[in-house]
């Protein structure tokens, strides 16, 4: 007989996780990395520009590192030069290390009216950063897929913040069995709900298998996470990252 202690750990794990905080200000639990704090050292160290078919960056990044505008610390800008005039592709930044399954924390702010960025799952499914857009290609919407969960957004100038558990597509013998799904709560409220993700949108340049099949073809690839360049004053801080195995179709384990 196996001692108990061994099969009574994982809940006690669990607890552990689902209890952690969310929102705005949430600190990283322990097991999670912090990927970028706002300084230009977290940027350097964890991140480097996504090549894509679009790129036209060249290293080092340039996303600038700018004076929080809402409060103490600095955050970093999404508005390289290389991305100005909504040129998605040309300068996205996206983590030198590859995920499966995970548990996001993610802080945006967006400094004018329209501006747009995305957050990338795996280099591969979006959920849109985009202001003054409640569609189905509109804020904090998994892209193209359902409409925007638009109501718990804080606004222009204030920080906001999408904590995400992201469970990734399963295969057997190189064939899609289950397609990715995702929880989310948008600034502390829940807005997807172990919501499947059919497709990659937007074509080849936003993000592996986004030119297979027309974004259908999803292949059995760990990616990075992605920060999206449209030259759009948008900063980032407090990103963090605890990976995970979620071994059921569940992305439904975190709480208040």
């Amino acid at each position: 007989m196996q001692p108990r202690c061994l099969f009574i750990l994982p809940f006690l794990l669990l607890s552990l996780f689902v209890h952690a905080q969310i929102g705005v200000g949430a600190k990283a639990p322990k097991g999670a990395k912090v990927y970028l704090d706002g300084s230009k050292k977290s940027l350097h160290k964890n991140w480097t520009y996504w090549e894509g078919p679009r790129f036209s960056a060249a290293m080092p990044i340039k996303w600038p590192v700018v004076k929080n505008p809402a409060g103490k610390g600095k955050a970093v800008s999404s508005n390289d030069p290389a991305g100005a005039g909504g040129k998605y592709g040309a300068a996205d930044i996206v983590t030198k290390k590859a995920f499966r399954d995970f548990r996001l924390h993610v802080e945006f702010l967006i400094a004018k009216p329209g501006g747009n960025s995305g957050v990338y799952l795996q280099n591969r499914y979006e959920i849109q950063v985009l202001d003054g857009d409640s569609t189905a290609h509109g804020m904090a919407a998994v892209i193209n897929e359902e409409a925007s969960p638009y109501y718990p957004y804080n606004g222009v100038g204030k920080w906001n913040a999408y904590d995400i558990v992201f469970r990734a597509a399963r295969f057997e013998n190189g064939q899609r069995t289950e397609k990715a799904m995702v929880t989310m709560y948008f600034n502390g409220v829940k807005v997807h709900t172990n919501r499947q993700i059919n497709q990659v949108w937007g074509g080849p340049n936003s993000g592996i298998d986004g030119g297979n099949d027309g974004g259908k073809g999803i292949t059995d690839t760990p990616g990075g996470l992605k920060l999206q360049a449209e030259g759009h004053e948008v900063l980032y801080r407090n990103v963090w990252i605890e990976e995970l195995d979620l071994m059921k179709a569940d992305t439904d384990i975190m709480k208040k």
